[in-house]
């Protein structure tokens, strides 16, 4: 039954979208690809969009479903704010492979940030996680010292998203049995930079409360760090760029 669970869990979490390893990406930015070879049987595959004179880098970890065709578009926009961006792919999204848990996923998001550090120095790397990217872009920071953090509909823990569907007497039962859990309302609290969390109120994939939990664990511990939480009238949980207040506090951000 575990093991029932488990697979259930994974296509849940997880949708994404295969690729053939001699697909061509097409963007409109500039950009070079990456295969990287990483710890734990991992070949991850990235997209670099680089610009001229960039203030920094912005490293992106994408939602839970498709792959870099989606996302690499969707991240590239960014570079319009003077940055580069570096996008990985999850393992078993487009390029990427290797065997799959939450050790092994944290461990190559944080290749992919020592290797920007090598290349830009860790006081201009910016962390920005979009939903499922959000726990991957929290652990960076918690574990770094990146310049800023910036969610996009992010959730206070896997478990919390679990307890939407479930009544408490299931989530009780399925809680030890869970393959992933993404605690951010954890590793949050070792965040020690400035964070800004986007979140829109009509979002139905990541309540807002989640987000709101999330960013209220940081500044009840840590209030003196600069902080905010953006939240956006109207917005779901894929449409937020197409607000005028989305453009603009980014702007600022950035």
């Amino acid at each position: 039954m575990s093991k029932i669970f488990q697979y259930l869990q994974e296509k849940v979490v997880f949708l994404p979208v295969k690729l053939p390893e001699d697909f061509e990406y097409s963007f409109d930015c500039a950009f070079e690809e990456y295969f990287f070879d990483t710890p734990n049987e991992g070949k991850i595959n990235a997209v670099h969009f680089k610009i001229q004179k960039p203030k920094g880098v912005i490293l992106y970890f994408h939602g839970n479903s498709d792959n870099l065709v989606r996302w690499g578009k969707i991240a590239s926009d960014l570079t319009g704010f003077g940055y580069d961006v570096f996008v990985p792919d999850y393992r078993h999204y487009g390029k990427s492979t290797g065997p799959r848990n939450e050790e092994y996923l944290f461990s190559d998001a944080q290749f992919c940030y020592d290797f920007l550090k090598k290349q830009y120095g860790e006081e201009n790397i910016i962390v920005y996680g979009r939903s499922l990217g959000g726990a991957f872009a929290v652990k960076m920071a918690a574990d770094n010292e990146p310049k800023k953090l910036i969610l996009e509909a992010t959730f206070f823990n896997l478990q919390d998203i679990v307890n939407r569907w479930l009544p408490n007497s299931a989530t009780e039962k399925i809680s030890p049995k869970m393959t992933y859990h993404f605690h951010s309302n954890k590793n949050i609290l070792e965040v020690n930079c400035p964070l800004y969390h986007f979140h829109g109120d009509k979002d139905f994939v990541v309540p807002i409360n989640s987000g709101k939990k999330l960013f209220e664990t940081l500044h009840t511990e840590k209030p003196e760090l600069e902080k905010k939480f953006i939240e956006i009238k109207g917005g779901s949980h894929d449409d937020l760029s197409k607000f005028e207040e989305f453009q603009t506090e980014l702007n600022r951000i950035l």
